[in-house]
């Protein structure tokens, strides 16, 4: 299921108000590739890169070169064109939420003002190109990067801003978060 939400939301490409000089990138992994052919081995290199802006927006690619540098530009280039948009509140994210992908499972909490990231690994470098500073991670399953890249991409696409699920399901924000509105609340208390 994640898989087809992740594929489907990358298949679309929206053109995202970002400015190209915002955006910072940076490498998660680099690999070695050998592919044996009938004249012996061919050497190059594939790279994961995430991009984001710090505001909200983010993507990553993979680039496959015969040297490391050429394979981290196509890596960039190609996360520039899966740029995602976010839903964030304040620094953080609206709801715990949980990304699949394969055998590895990223689960996202949402943290108070002055915690900072506490991920490890590929988490974090998402985190903080996508300009989520106070966050809560943990990684399941596999430690493989790839894997746990999507997962948190697959996690980062499943946040639903409470104003968004309430005209999906019909109902007024204070029926989907529980708190009376603010106008009864006041009466309330005033007698």
């Amino acid at each position: 299921m994640s898989k087809q939400i992740l594929r489907d939301s990358l298949a679309v490409r929206r053109l995202l108000e970002v400015n190209p000089s915002e955006l910072k990138d940076d490498v998660i992994a680099i690999n070695r590739v050998t592919k044996v052919v009938k004249g012996g081995k061919n050497l190059s290199f594939s790279a994961l890169v995430v991009v984001g802006d710090s505001h909200g927006h983010a993507g990553f690619g993979m680039g496959k070169a015969r040297e490391v540098p050429m394979a981290i530009k196509k890596g960039i280039e190609q996360a520039k064109k899966n740029l995602i948009k976010l839903n964030m509140k304040g620094s953080t994210i609206p709801h715990q939420v949980l990304g699949r992908y394969g055998s590895a499972q990223v689960l996202l909490k949402p943290a108070s003002e002055g915690t900072g990231v506490i991920a490890g690994g590929p988490v974090r470098k998402v985190m903080q190109v996508a300009g989520i500073t106070n966050v809560l991670t943990k990684s399941i399953g596999t430690s493989n990067p790839h894997n746990v890249v999507k997962a948190t991409f697959a996690a980062l696409l499943g946040l639903k801003d409470i104003a968004h699920v309430a005209e999906t399901r019909s109902k007024t924000v204070e029926e989907i978060s529980g708190k009376p509105p603010k106008e009864k609340a006041a009466a309330s208390e005033g007698d």
